[in-house]
């Protein structure tokens, strides 16, 4: 296949995981966002194959798959039960409005051209454009984690800020060396286990998963 028509489907790839990136930040409904995410996760596998095609580097076939089996099918899973099992049905809470955090995240897409421009200029890779987009997904997602009061929607913006880490990694360097891969998704898998004990011991003990409530039991000075 023409090295241009792939450097297409990488930019057109980058362009729907930074589009899932914004319906996540103005999604309300958990399980919504559970769904958005699994998306993301997909968008991001089918790229990782295609650098992979192009880099000939065949190590990112496993990170593809690796992505494919944990961030579309597992995690997603785990947060879906997890919200079935601590009942939580009501729309998410936001400490900034949705079209607030929506100009704020417009701001950080530009911020992230503006900062990696010198970079994309000196790379000769076929995924240098794509480097913006990979920097302002992780942006967002340290968005969404500032402004959500949920605990469990904040571990999908870490989630998230972990995806747009990886498609960094994809876009400046064709991927990390695989042991290193590996080891990241068994950290994420992990931290997915440990979040969910420590969501259902908060959820019994203070009957409630607002980071507000929580922070309300904090002693003061």
């Amino acid at each position: 296949m023409n090295l241009q028509v792939l450097a297409q489907i990488n930019s057109f790839l980058a362009a729907l995981v930074l589009l899932s990136a914004f319906a996540m930040l103005a999604q309300r409904k958990i399980k919504s966002l559970v769904t958005l995410f699994a998306w993301q996760g997909l968008f991001l596998s089918i790229n990782t194959a295609v650098v992979g095609f192009v880099a000939a580097k065949h190590h990112l076939y496993i990170s593809s798959v690796l992505t494919l089996s944990i961030k579309v099918i597992l995690l997603p899973y785990i947060l879906y039960v997890l919200a079935v099992r601590l009942k939580i049905r009501k729309e998410v809470e936001t400490i900034v409005n949705i079209p607030t955090t929506m100009l704020i995240g417009i701001a950080l897409v530009i911020f992230s051209y503006h900062l990696t421009a010198p970079v994309r200029q000196l790379s000769t890779l076929v995924t240098r454009s794509t480097l913006a987009v990979a920097l302002a997904t992780v942006m967002i997602g340290l968005l969404m984690m500032i402004t959500r009061k949920h605990a469990v929607t904040q571990i999908i913006g870490f989630l998230a800020m972990e995806n747009g880490l990886f498609f960094a990694a994809t876009s400046a360097t064709y991927g990390m060396p695989l042991v290193v891969e590996l080891g990241v998704a068994l950290d994420v898998l992990i931290a997915a286990f440990i979040f969910g004990i420590f969501f259902f011991q908060i959820s019994t003990t203070f009957d409630s998963l607002s980071v507000e409530q929580m922070e309300s039991l904090r002693e003061d000075n």
